[in-house]
């Protein structure tokens, strides 16, 4: 039987969940609020987001979105707005449990179309660390997405070691996705906030994980790029050289990034399909996966096609399109 197509980049809120986070924490201050058929505000903890698309939060519409763009599958997500890394442990991680309860009913009712990850509660790592288990073991979820920093703490910080140490025993399937981004006060003109703000920090988190020794002390990570990667695959022969001649990148790392570089898989979403195909060319197949940040605007929602038309031997396509994540989400041991 043919590996369904796989959406393993997407992000999800819907209405019965704001409504519980509403009823659970009051104190965020979360609001949706239309702005016509097709879209609304969405505001967490002071901070409005729109457009919040109508996929976002309408199972119905994510369903129709789904076939209409030839996706079998999507592997759900929470929305990087309710995080919560900057507000009270106890809170992010009642939010948290929460959010990943409801991400697992939908599998449940939907197994066929759905698979989940996990939203965690960054800033108190043992907590972290035990809701991935949980969400894991007693939801059956295939991993967790995380931020690629926690509130300005870089991912080789230590504290950060019991969450790395879970989600290797477990075979979680870990994505980064980009939140509050290194120079914000340099990019809110222009939209570089995510033009540039989003790749940048994927691209400083990646490196943390690599120097930092994380993926080093960890063989059995499976960590997931958002956005192509950033400029991790682009550049990665910078930190070879660099760590050759500079002693600083060596003060953790005692071996070339190359090895720990080679291991990292990274989303389709890269806007260029010459830079996929290099993508494709340089991490190889089995290290790319298809991804469309659904339902946000800067996502990718040709994605299937893109990757058809790319000169590459079918099996690549097939292993992108979603046998490779099949593999690896089917790989979690929860």
């Amino acid at each position: 039987m043919a590996s369904p197509i796989i959406d393993v980049h997407t992000h999800i809120l819907a209405e019965d969940t704001i409504r519980l986070l509403q009823k659970e924490a009051p104190s965020i201050g979360l609001k949706l609020q239309p702005v016509d058929a097709e879209s609304a505000v969405l505001e967490v903890a002071g901070v409005a987001y729109k457009p919040f698309p109508r996929g976002g939060f309408d199972n119905d519409r994510r369903l129709k979105d789904m076939d209409a763009t030839g996706i079998g599958m999507q592997v759900l997500s929470g929305t990087p707005q309710t995080y919560l890394y900057n507000q009270d442990a106890g809170l992010a991680a009642a939010t948290a449990a929460l959010q990943n309860d409801q991400i697992a009913s939908l599998v449940t009712t939907y197994p066929d179309r759905f698979m989940g990850i996990a939203t965690l509660p960054m800033q108190a790592p043992d907590r972290a660390a035990a809701e991935l288990k949980r969400a894991m073991r007693d939801k059956g979820l295939r991993g967790a997405m995380i931020g690629s920093n926690v509130n300005g703490k870089n991912l080789d910080d230590p504290a950060l070691e019991p969450l790395w140490a879970a989600a290797a025993e477990l075979g979680a399937f870990i994505f980064i996705h980009p939140v509050g981004v290194a120079g914000a006060e340099r990019l809110k003109s222009y939209y570089l906030v995510n033009l540039i703000g989003n790749p940048v920090d994927t691209t400083i988190a990646a490196a943390s994980l690599v120097f930092g020794g994380v993926l080093d002390r960890h063989p059995d990570l499976k960590i997931c790029l958002a956005h192509g990667g950033g400029f991790v695959p682009y550049q990665a022969g910078r930190w070879a050289h660099g760590w050759k001649v500079r002693p600083e990148p060596q003060v953790i790392l005692k071996h070339s990034p190359e090895p720990d570089l080679s291991r990292f898989l990274y989303d389709t979403i890269t806007h260029s399909d010459a830079s996929l195909e290099f993508l494709i060319k340089t991490a190889g197949a089995s290290r790319v996966l298809l991804g469309s940040d659904y339902p946000y605007d800067m996502g990718i929602y040709d994605g299937v096609q893109r990757v058809r038309a790319l000169p590459i031997p079918d099996s690549d396509q097939t292993a992108i399109l979603g046998a490779r994540a099949l593999a690896l989400l089917n790989g979690a041991r929860g």
